[in-house]
C-alpha cells in the first residue's frame, strides 16, 4: 500500500528542533527569540521543508499581505521600471503584488479596484487615468502622479523643476530657439507641470520657444508634420527640443535622422523619465531622470504605515539631468 504523505506542521518542527511550540511560532512570525533557538528552528524548517501557511497567518492578523498595483501597462519602459521597484519594495516587507494592467481604460481601472477590494488586499497603489475612480474609505490607497483628494497621498517627481531644468540645460548648451513636444492626458496631473516648468525656464533664460501638444491617442506622425513645417533650406529652425517623455524623444530622434538633421550637431534633444536600454545599459537620450526606486519605496512605505494619523497630500521627489548622447556636452 502506498504511504500517504502529509505536509509537516509547526508541531513537527518543534519536535525536530526539540523546543517548545510557542518558540517555533515566534520564529515563524518574526518575533524575537534567542539566537540558538532561532538557528535550531530554521534548521528544522529546512530539513522538514516546512511551508509557512501565509493564508492562516493573514487570517490571524486580519491581513492578506497583498497589495494591488494599478499601472497602465508594462510595455512602456517607465511603467515597467516602476512595477519592478514597487514589487521589490513589497517583497522586502514580505508582501505580494497583485498586478493590474489597465491599458489607460478608466472602466477597467474601476473594475480592478473593485476586484482588489473583494480580494481584501491590504492596500492599492495606482497610476490611474480615471478622474471619477471610486475607492472605499477603508482601503488604503496611494496615487502616483495624480492628486485624488486630501485623504489620498500622491507621490511624484518634481515635474515643474524637471521642465525648468531641461530649458536651462538647453540654454547652457548654446540653444537659442527651442521646441516643446508633448503627448499625454488632458487630466489634471503632476506630469502636466513639465510644460509650465519649461516655459518658466525659457523665459528666465531668454530662449525663444514653440509648443506642439497632442492628446493621448493622436498619431505621432503629427509631430513629423510639425518638424517638416519648420525646415527651411534643409535646416530645422529649432536647435533644441524638449520631449515630455523619453519614448517621444526616441521617436523624434529617429524622425530627425530621416529628415537629414544631425543630432546633437544641428539639434539637441532632452527627454524626461531616465529610460535606459535593456533597463541597465546606456540612456536612450539625454534626459531628466525620475527617481523611480525612491518613488516606489515611498509609495509602499506610505501605504503600509498604519500608525500615521495624517498622510501628506503630495510628496515631490527631486529629479536630475544626465547626458545621453543627444546633447553637446564637452
Amino acid at each position: 500500500m502506498k504511504k500517504e504523505y502529509s505536509s509537516p506542521t509547526m508541531k513537527d518542527v518543534a519536535k525536530e528542533a526539540g523546543i517548545a511550540l510557542g518558540t517555533v511560532s515566534k520564529v515563524v512570525n518574526g518575533l524575537p527569540v534567542g539566537a540558538s533557538y532561532r538557528i535550531r528552528v530554521e534548521d528544522a524548517i529546512k530539513k522538514l521543508n516546512y511551508q509557512v501557511n501565509s493564508y492562516a497567518q493573514g487570517l490571524k492578523a486580519n491581513k492578506t499581505y497583498t497589495v494591488a498595483l494599478l499601472i497602465p501597462n508594462t510595455k512602456e519602459p517607465f511603467f515597467a521600471s516602476l512595477t519592478y521597484y514597487i514589487n521589490l519594495a513589497l517583497l522586502k516587507r514580505k508582501y505580494r503584488m497583485l498586478l493590474c494592467s489597465t491599458d489607460f481604460d478608466s472602466k477597467q481601472e474601476q473594475e480592478y479596484v473593485t476586484m482588489a477590494q473583494q480580494n481584501k488586499v491590504d492596500g492599492i497603489i495606482g497610476l490611474t487615468y480615471n478622474p471619477n475612480l471610486i475607492v472605499e474609505e477603508n482601503t488604503p490607497f496611494v496615487a502616483i502622479d495624480r492628486s485624488m483628494g486630501t485623504n489620498i497621498s500622491c507621490v511624484a517627481s518634481d515635474n515643474f523643476a524637471g521642465g525648468q531644468l531641461a530649458a536651462e540645460k538647453l540654454a547652457s548648451l548654446g540653444c537659442k530657439n527651442v521646441a516643446f513636444l508633448r503627448i499625454g492626458s488632458s487630466l489634471n496631473n503632476e506630469p502636466n507641470k513639465r510644460k509650465a516648468g519649461f516655459e518658466n525656464g525659457c523665459l528666465s533664460c531668454g530662449l525663444n520657444y514653440e509648443m506642439k501638444i497632442l492628446e493621448d491617442g493622436t498619431p505621432y506622425e503629427e509631430f513629423d508634420q510639425f518638424l517638416i513645417q519648420h525646415i527651411q533650406n534643409g535646416k530645422l529652425s529649432f536647435d533644441g527640443i524638449f520631449c515630455v517623455t523619453d519614448s517621444l524623444a526616441y521617436y523624434i530622434l529617429n524622425t530627425l535622422k530621416k529628415l537629414n538633421q544631425n543630432v546633437p550637431e544641428d539639434v539637441q534633444i532632452i527627454g524626461f523619465d531616465g529610460v535606459s536600454f535593456f533597463g541597465e545599459q546606456n540612456y536612450v537620450c539625454s534626459t531628466i531622470v525620475q527617481p523611480v526606486s525612491e518613488i516606489a519605496e515611498i509609495c509602499v512605505e506610505l501605504l503600509l504605515q498604519e500608525n500615521m494619523k495624517t498622510k501628506p497630500p503630495l510628496i515631490c521627489l527631486p529629479v536630475t539631468y544626465v547626458s545621453g548622447g543627444t546633447t553637446k556636452e564637452a
